[in-house]
């Protein structure tokens, strides 16, 4: 069945063409990428399928028989309305009865109107058979981190929209799904969760995305944007890059081949007297195709990083003894506690750990940005920090590119002891001369990133810290990142999602467990999920049934008791209460592995984690009683 048609479709930014007469054709259970440079017009072409902008040329056509749903790279939230009532806002009556049970279970009371209304719910759970639809609301909501639910959608952080929207998405189940950069503020976790989720979906997909990892496991095909044209490719990321090089080098021949002939024909062409009609018209015509292929020439302009490192000493950075904590609404976080290092020349560490664990105050701490509650830190005299933050350029938008580059100097050092002014660097970050003029504002998200790596380098740092770098950059402007940071000689600590990146850079990671637990690995990314990782969480109920019973369930019996309110009520606790204990069983087993504890503390940790073992073993031995009647 065929989701979606756009024809001829084109878009012009002023002057400038992004595309023209453009087709593509979207069929169910399609899983798309597009990749493209950045300015060339990915987010356009986005906005005009999912019909939030309008095209200045051709038609766009979807499916009236379908639902489909669009995931911008930064969501607009309306301002009035909380978590909940957003997460739930849709025209479905399944939908509408989970949201209810839901927040009836959020508000648990006695009250005998509580009840009734309970009861009703779950009666009409029953006959809608919405309760595996229920556990798989709760999954998304868990995997997402979504718990405030009565705060104003509109004052929720960037991160925490992006969340939001992806969750409302997913829990609408829409039949087509575009998306804008996914796995933008999403911790490693979310993203292979997700990665999961999607591949294993029948939703129809058309992403953006940089994360070539993401690309890999969920598409399956490939469009390219490029010079205002689509180039399909049906594989993954690798069989891409070997079909456009395959692509270019024809094009190029033929373009040298249209060109060689085209001085024939020019000299043909001059020739003819302009008041004869002897021309070929034919062949005048077939002059000016040719000329258009000889016009051709290979977009190969890439980002050129060769900036001077400034000598870094034998004394790096010493840690000694640090603890930090905050106070983050009703709750205390410690991101270190009493932690030790020191930094040798030439580290390359990747850190990795959920949202929220301190990841970004331990990059400040670093800095001196922020300062540690207790502790030492020692910072050689030669360290140059270049801080590549999450949030990006910090200017005002109505400065021009160059203005924001000669701010900061009006020459810059090469590695080889040459000299660039700061319209020649522009140019190495490809901004050309109208470009340089054109104000911040005017730029694409990728094209400000883009700008703002420039501003880090200019600096010559020899200490870079990279928080999140490969958010809005564009797949080729990542691959010449990543060669520039291969040769950097200097210290490099990367904070990011993308796995891609951290397992070509990096050669250790510091792993943010939580509590201020921070354990050093050796090894990147890959090397850790192989050797270290725990399997994936699964569903709560199919944890419980797999941990307690190895056998086959029991086929149902037509004349088993029926459950009452109450045992349904409590089947509803105990999977809940079991699914809390799990957690606090795992969490007290990584306490358990942190080295140096005191005997006194693991005697205390293990007394608990036995008191916990046997309540779930309790539990569980009554949720399969009662799961016989309830199911």
């Amino acid at each position: 069945m065929n989701y979606l048609r756009a024809e001829n479709i084109a878009k012009h930014y002023g002057d400038r063409t992004l595309f023209e007469g453009i087709t593509l054709s979207i069929e169910n259970g399609q899983k798309i990428a597009l990749v493209a440079k950045n300015g060339t017009g990915k987010t356009n072409l986005l906005n005009i399928i999912a019909g939030t902008d309008t095209t200045d040329g051709g038609s766009v056509v979807v499916s009236k028989d379908i639902i489909s749903a669009y995931l911008e790279q930064q969501p607009h939230m309306p301002k009035g309305i909380n978590v909940w009532d957003h997460l739930f806002n849709a025209n479905s009556e399944l939908l509408n009865v989970v949201a209810e049970y839901e927040k009836l279970l959020l508000h648990q009371s006695d009250d005998v109107n509580y009840l009734n209304r309970l009861q009703h719910c779950m009666e009409e759970m029953d006959r809608l058979n919405a309760w595996d639809y229920e556990v798989r609301v709760k999954q998304i909501l868990e995997k997402l981190n979504i718990t405030q639910y009565n705060q104003d959608v509109s004052t929720l952080s960037g991160g925490q929209q992006k969340r939001l929207a992806l969750a409302r998405i997913l829990i609408m189940q829409p039949d087509f799904v575009i998306m804008d950069e996914p796995t933008n503020h999403l911790d490693l976790d979310m993203i292979e969760w997700l990665e999961g989720y999607l591949k294993s979906s029948k939703m129809t997909l058309f992403i953006v995305t940089h994360d070539r990892y993401f690309l890999d496991n969920v598409c399956s095909e490939i469009i390219e944007l490029e010079r205002g044209q689509l180039y399909f490719y049906k594989g993954n990321y690798a069989y891409y890059l070997e079909k456009k090089a395959d692509r270019e080098f024809r094009e190029g021949r033929e373009a040298d081949k249209a060109r060689n002939l085209m001085k024939k024909e020019l000299e043909w062409m001059r020739k003819q007297p302009k008041a004869r009609g002897t021309k070929s018209k034919s062949r005048i015509e077939a002059f000016y195709d040719l000329q258009e292929k000889a016009k051709y020439v290979a977009d190969d302009k890439q980002v050129e990083l060769d900036v001077k490192m400034q000598r870094l000493g034998s004394k790096i950075i010493e840690f000694h003894g640090l603890c930090k904590t905050y106070k983050q609404e009703d709750r205390t976080i410690q991101v270190l506690q009493n932690f030790s290092y020191i930094f040798k020349p030439g580290e390359r560490i990747g850190i990795i750990g959920k949202n929220g664990v301190g990841k970004s105050t331990f990059l400040n701490i670093i800095q001196g940005i922020e300062k540690a509650d207790t502790g030492v830190i020692s910072t050689g005299d030669t360290v140059r920090f270049g801080y590549y933050s999450q949030a990006g350029i910090d200017i005002k938008e109505d400065k021009r590119v160059l203005e924001v580059v000669k701010d900061i100097a009006e020459y810059i050092e090469l590695s080889k002891g040459e000299q660039l002014s700061a319209s020649q660097l522009c140019k190495r970050f490809l901004f050309d001369d109208k470009m340089q003029h054109t104000f911040v504002s005017k730029l694409s998200g990728g094209e400000k990133r883009r700008l703002f790596l420039l501003t880090v380098l200019i600096k010559n740092p020899n200490f870079l810290i990279l928080d999140e770098p490969t958010n809005d950059l564009d797949i080729d402007t990542l691959n010449v990142l990543e060669e520039f940071l291969e040769s950097f000689k200097g210290c490099l600590l990367i904070v990011t999602h993308d796995r891609y990146f951290m397992d070509k850079l990096v050669d250790h990671l510091f792993l943010f467990e939580g509590n201020g637990v921070v354990r050093d690995f050796n090894g990147n990314y890959q090397d850790y999920l192989n050797e270290e990782k725990l399997p994936p969480e699964q569903d709560v109920k199919h944890t419980i049934t797999q941990q307690i019973v190895e056998k086959e369930k029991p086929k149902a019996d037509s004349n088993k008791k029926k459950s009452t309110f109450n045992e349904k009520r409590e089947y509803n606790q105990l999977t809940a209460d079991i699914a809390s204990l799990e957690l606090d069983k795992k969490e007290l087993e990584n306490k358990l592995s942190t080295p140096d504890l005191h005997f006194e503390e693991i005697q205390k940790l293990a007394a608990t984690l036995q008191q916990i073992n046997h309540d779930i073993d309790l539990k569980s031995l009554r949720w399969l009683e009662l799961n016989e009647i309830c199911e």
